[in-house]
C-alpha cells in the first residue's frame, strides 16, 4: 500500500571528483531544498503506513457510535 504522489524533481547535479574518483555531487539550493522536502514527505508516508498496518487488526468503530461515545452531535 502507498498513499501519497511522488513529484518527479529535475536535478542538475554536478559530480566532482577526486583522485579519478566520483566523490561529492552538488546541487541548486532549490533542487537541495525541494529534495529535503521530498524525503521528510516520503518519511511521513513510510510512518503512516506503519501505523496503519500496527492497527489492521484494531477493530473500527462506526462515526455514529463513535460521536456518541464522545459526546458530539
Amino acid at each position: 500500500m502507498f498513499i501519497g504522489e511522488i513529484f518527479m524533481i529535475d536535478l542538475h547535479p554536478e559530480i566532482l571528483s577526486k583522485n579519478g574518483k566520483r566523490e561529492f555531487v552538488v546541487l541548486p539550493y532549490e533542487e537541495f531544498v525541494a529534495l529535503q522536502e521530498e524525503l521528510e514527505e516520503l518519511e511521513d508516508i513510510r510512518q503512516l503506513e506503519e501505523a496503519i498496518a500496527a492497527e489492521k487488526e484494531t477493530p473500527a468503530i462506526p462515526w455514529a457510535d463513535a460521536k456518541k461515545r464522545l459526546g458530539i452531535d
